[in-house]
C-alpha cells in the first residue's frame, strides 16, 4: 500500500461568514437558525444579534443553542442580555438564561452580590439557583448575607433550599436566626430544620 505524504501546509479551518451566519439568525427555517446560532459564538460582535433573536425565538432546541452561545462569548454585553432574560415574562427564557449564566461560573461569582439585592423578589429567587454551582463555603457565605436581611419568606426558602444541598457549618447560626424570625411561618421552619440536620450530618460525616 502506497504511503500518503502529508501536505506541506496543512488545510484551514474556514472561519464562518459573520454576516451570512448573523442573516441566518432571522431565517424563517429553524434548522438553519439552529446551525447559525452554534456559529455565531465564533462571530466577533454576535452578542448584540443573538440577544435581539433569542427574545423572539419560539424553537427550544434554537434557543438553547442561543443561550449557549452567549455564554460562550461571556463578554459583558452578552452577560447584561442574559440578565435582561431574567426579568422576561417567559419561564422558559428566565430558565434558559439562568442555565447560561451558571455555567459561566467566574460571571456569577461577580454578578452574585447584585443580584442577591435585587429590588424584584423573583430576580433574588432565581439568583439563589446560581449559588449552587460555587464551591459550598462560597454559597454559604452569599446565601446567609441574603438569610441575614431578608424580609421575604419565599426568597429565604430559595436560599435555604440551596443550603440544603451545598451548604456548610457556618450557615447553621444563620438558620437558626432565620426560623427565629419566622417562626409563624411553618413552612420555612421546617426548610431550615431540613437544612440544619443535612448540614450537621454532613459535617459529622466528614469529621
Amino acid at each position: 500500500m502506497p504511503l500518503v505524504r502529508r501536505p506541506v501546509n496543512p488545510p484551514t479551518v474556514a472561519t464562518p461568514d459573520a454576516a451570512a451566519v448573523l442573516a441566518a439568525l432571522r431565517s424563517a427555517d429553524a434548522d438553519e437558525r439552529w446551525a447559525a446560532a452554534r456559529a455565531a459564538a465564533e462571530v466577533p460582535g454576535a452578542a448584540a444579534d443573538l440577544i435581539r433573536a433569542v427574545w423572539i425565538e419560539s424553537h427550544a432546541n434554537v434557543r438553547e443553542a442561543m443561550l449557549t452561545s452567549l455564554a460562550r462569548i461571556g463578554s459583558a454585553e452578552s452577560i447584561e442580555g442574559l440578565l435582561a432574560l431574567l426579568r422576561s415574562d417567559d419561564a422558559n427564557l428566565r430558565t434558559g438564561a439562568l442555565d447560561a449564566l451558571r455555567i459561566m461560573t467566574g460571571a456569577t461569582r461577580e454578578l452574585l452580590p447584585r443580584l442577591l439585592t435585587d429590588p424584584d423578589v423573583d430576580i433574588r429567587i432565581l439568583s439563589c439557583e446560581l449559588a449552587r454551582s460555587l464551591p459550598g463555603d462560597e454559597a454559604t457565605g452569599h446565601l446567609c448575607s441574603l438569610l441575614a436581611r431578608e424580609q421575604e419568606a419565599n426568597v429565604c426558602a430559595a436560599a435555604i433550599d440551596v443550603l440544603t444541598e451545598v451548604g456548610v457549618v457556618a450557615a447553621l447560626p444563620v438558620l437558626a436566626e432565620c426560623a427565629e424570625r419566622f417562626h409563624e411561618t411553618p413552612f420555612l421552619v421546617f426548610a431550615i430544620e431540613v437544612a440544619t440536620d443535612r448540614i450537621t450530618a454532613e459535617t459529622t460525616r466528614r469529621g
